[in-house]
């Protein structure tokens, strides 16, 4: 096993994280703060012959099956969510010049019926907790306005102004994105009456979003990609065999991807009671949003893991620095890669044989210890006999001098 380690020479490459997508056509679309960046997915696709099949089994926004598409190659991946499910196909769907130029004229119409609408009519809301929280009265009386409009709607038209709706309740929300998790703006002692003006600018800015997306839509893809519902830890049998599995995990630091996907799943009614939140990120590896930490209390571990005892080593020192949430912590650090090693058996079988594994990955700490996942999911692919392991350091992550991304990659014999 090689390691790279040199951290010395690294600052923090903005342009290898979500922020270098902003803007690049399709990748652009709809936000995700822990994604990683197209630019590093590119480089990596770029020694690829035309064709291949690369698959990510943790698929999040789209980025690489998107990537593969744009780069004439078959993508494939797999998540558990299903709205980003629905993104990811949608990123990477063929459109015609007819469904582009029926996106133009429906959209001209929803906008035509959504203006109608009455402050008073009644207009379903998304059971969001403290929705006014999340935006004005006026922007919210625009994007009920706009959700009735759309909703009767169908095809890749109807994905295409959803894409937009998302794009339009986030940017006249209260909700800030400049920090790694999402916050509220400060709007106490604002006004909260009704604003014309602020639901006719979200009107407006629906209309520009659609134009935006019809822009970047009508640049085909050169080769394919395909999203299936999934477990990577048991729902990748129906991939193709791979040349590249690419892909970056959640990270073991209890950042909730549910947390963050919330205004979007339940506008399109992906979502509607808290505790639906909170199953769905107990299935994902790594969440702990709402009821998957209670559920968490009780988990026991269903098979041992090559990384045993240096993980409980380092579980033992969390669960004596953190107090009454020590336990719960360590559990967390233990169960998730308890359920990487189980995706690490699950995906081996479908990588070709000189095929490569790429996972993008950070480490982290809790009270002062680092949980070195970089180098545990180093030997847990060793131990699975992948040949010319390494591990890179990518990028430094922020202003904690201990946290950084790193590459763990191997090859199939």
């Amino acid at each position: 096993m090689t390691v790279t380690l040199d951290r010395s020479a690294l600052t923090r490459n903005v342009h290898l994280t979500f922020r270098a997508n902003m803007g690049v056509g399709r990748h652009g679309w709809l936000r995700l703060t822990p994604a990683y960046g197209v630019r590093l997915v590119r480089e990596r696709l770029g020694t690829l012959e035309p064709g291949s099949v690369v698959t990510d089994p943790f698929s999040g926004t789209g980025t690489t099956p998107l990537a593969a598409a744009e780069l004439g190659h078959i993508g494939q991946s797999v998540d558990v969510n299903p709205f980003l499910i629905w993104l990811g196909t949608v990123k990477t769907a063929h459109y015609s010049n007819a469904v582009l130029l029926a996106t133009a004229d429906t959209a001209r119409a929803v906008l035509s019926d959504a203006r109608r609408y009455e402050q008073d009519n009644d207009l379903w809301q998304p059971n969001l907790f403290k929705i006014d929280k999340w935006w004005s009265s006026g922007a919210l009386h625009a994007l009920k306005a706009l959700r009735r409009s759309i909703d009767d709607k169908s095809g890749q038209v109807r994905d295409l102004l959803e894409i937009a709706l998302c794009r339009s309740l986030i940017s006249c929300s209260n909700a800030a994105f400049n920090h790694q998790s999402m916050s509220f703006k400060d709007v106490s002692g604002e006004s909260v009456l009704f604003d014309i003006d602020d639901a006719e600018r979200t009107f407006e800015r629906f209309e520009s979003e659609v134009a935006m997306l019809i822009d970047s839509a009508q640049f085909d893809l050169l080769g394919s990609a395909s999203v299936f519902e999934g477990d990577s830890r048991s729902g990748v049998e129906r991939l193709k065999l791979a040349d590249l599995v690419l892909t970056s995990p959640p990270y073991v630091n209890r950042m909730s991807y549910i947390r963050e996907l919330r205004p979007y799943m339940y506008w399109l009614r992906y979502l509607d009671q808290a505790s639906d939140a909170g199953d769905l990120d107990w299935r994902a590896i790594g969440g702990t949003w709402g009821t998957a930490t209670s559920k968490l209390n009780s988990w026991v571990p269903e098979t041992e893991t090559p990384i045993d005892g240096p993980m409980a080593a380092v579980c033992e020192l969390i669960r004596r620095d953190g107090g009454k949430n020590g336990p719960l912590l360590a559990t967390y650090v233990h169960k998730y890669h308890h359920d990487m090693w189980q995706h690490f058996q699950a995906i081996t079988p479908q990588v070709k044989v000189g095929g490569r594994v790429s996972y993008i990955i950070g480490n982290s700490t809790f009270y002062k210890h680092e949980v070195p996942a970089h180098e545990w999911y180093a030997e847990m692919l060793c131990a699975l006999d992948y040949r010319d392991v390494t591990i890179q350091v990518i990028r430094k992550r922020n202003s904690n001098k201990a946290l950084f991304e790193y590459e763990v990659s191997g090859r199939k014999v």
